[in-house]
């Protein structure tokens, strides 16, 4: 991958130009194996608005088939063949296919992935899966101070109904937090504050030596690095991030195959044990009989438009294989992301921009640099999405295959001097 290159490259000449030299981001971008993929994108109004776009990390980029494909379920496969498509468009097989397609990306056999509901309502599903499969009867859940808030509210809420403990580490504190106490390990991959990237697999084999279970919340990480969930017991994921399923798009669990057996031999019920979650959900039963395998963590009717669309945007993850796949992503993002720092550092000098990300490569989630500056909040939230606010400080990811480095390098010119004073950053 040649954007994974040293900072320096050498130009003709003779001449060495440093990662934020205009002509030397140009050659690199020439040389990119993931840019053919660019054109995947609905990227057509947002370039000719000037818009760089960097936030990945809160909702993808439209892909170029989701328009046509929502277009084709909503008036054939719905206005034509009604209540026929369920079998005839395979709506009722949709999120097999799709969960088979994420199961590629995190390296999993699709059998272990459902698609279905949000983050949120399968991390609830499955944290009540981890505390029925514990070995032995402990009350601490173990999370990071910094986690996002979903996660600790729904285990702050659980704790609270099953008489057990939750309990908040610092970042760098979590290994030495894991003892025997604690009993579920819950934590997601990159964190969404600082960016920090987790040793996954460190971390669940320390969980396991003391004899915890761990779960894992992929939301920052899938489709933007590799995941290693060997010997992991849990995770959950979020479809409408570096997916590009779209907004609210499904999300998807996962259970190591073992829990799968365990839960299967257990005749265990999740929480919320759905008609579609039935073993013959069309028998329409008065008693429930848990489906086989993952398929008991269903609840109901899939939304076919979002799931259609959520499948588009994988498409064009998978589509990265042929160059390289998830590896090839990010070491592109590293790439850009390295240049983004050097870049506000050399222009934005004088101006009180701190990097609250880690600064080293395996410590930062490629791609997610935070610029903590109050005076950036209000132009951070006019160009993310013309008024959204939500967040409360600028945050940048570069974790795409389409941004290039010398459009971040061209946009970059708009942060010198008093110019960044005035709204004129474009980035969104």
């Amino acid at each position: 991958m040649c954007l994974a290159g040293a900072g320096r490259a050498a130009v003709a000449g003779g001449t060495s130009l440093t990662m934020s030299s205009r002509q030397t981001c140009a050659a690199r971008d020439a040389a990119d194996a993931l840019a053919p993929l660019r054109s995947l994108f609905a990227m057509e109004c947002v370039d000719a608005a000037g818009i760089i776009y960097l936030d990945g990390n809160s909702l993808g980029v439209l892909p170029k088939a989701t328009s046509s494909r929502l277009r084709h379920v909503a008036e054939v496969e719905w206005g034509e063949g009604l209540i026929r498509s369920w079998n005839t468009a395979g709506w009722i097989t949709l999120s097999e296919r799709v969960a088979a397609k994420i199961a590629r990306v995190i390296g999993v056999d699709p059998s272990e992935v459902v698609v279905a509901d949000s983050t949120s309502i399968n991390l609830f599903k499955i944290l009540h899966a981890a505390l029925a499969a514990r070995k032995i009867n402990r009350a601490g859940i173990l999370s990071e101070q910094t986690n996002f808030p979903t996660d600790v509210y729904i285990a702050d809420t659980m704790a609270r109904q099953h008489g057990l403990e939750l309990v908040l580490a610092d970042t760098t504190e979590i290994a030495d937090r894991i003892d025997d106490r604690v009993a579920i390990v819950m934590l997601t991959h990159v964190n969404y504050r600082t960016g920090y990237l987790h040793d996954m697999r460190g971390l669940t084999d320390r969980a396991h030596a003391a004899g915890a279970l761990m779960v894992w919340d992929l939301a920052h990480s899938v489709g933007a690095v590799p995941v290693d969930l060997r010997g992991a017991d849990f995770a959950v994921g979020c479809g409408y991030k570096y997916l590009n399923g779209g907004p609210g798009a499904p999300a998807f669990a996962w259970a190591n195959p073992k829990h799968i057996a365990w839960i299967a031999d257990t005749d265990w019920r999740q929480p919320l044990s759905g008609w579609l979650g039935h073993a013959s959900p069309f028998a329409f039963a008065p008693n429930y009989q848990p489906a086989p395998g993952m398929s008991r963590f269903i609840c109901g009717t899939p939304p076919v438009l979002s799931m259609a669309a959520l499948e588009c945007g994988v498409d064009t993850v998978l589509a990265a294989e042929r160059a390289g796949g998830i590896a090839a992503i990010r070491e592109k993002s590293i790439a850009l992301t390295q240049l983004f720092i050097e870049l506000v550092e050399e222009r934005c000098a004088g101006h009180q921009l701190t990097l609250a990300s880690p600064r080293g490569r395996l410590a930062r989630q490629p791609g997610f640099v935070r610029a903590p500056d109050p005076r950036l909040r209000d132009h951070a939230g006019v160009d993310r999405a013309r008024g959204d606010r939500r967040l409360p400080r600028p945050r940048h990811s570069p974790v795409r295959v389409h941004p290039a480095l010398h459009a971040i390098h061209r946009r970059m010119g708009c942060g010198r001097s008093a110019e960044i004073d005035t709204a004129n950053w474009r980035m969104a």
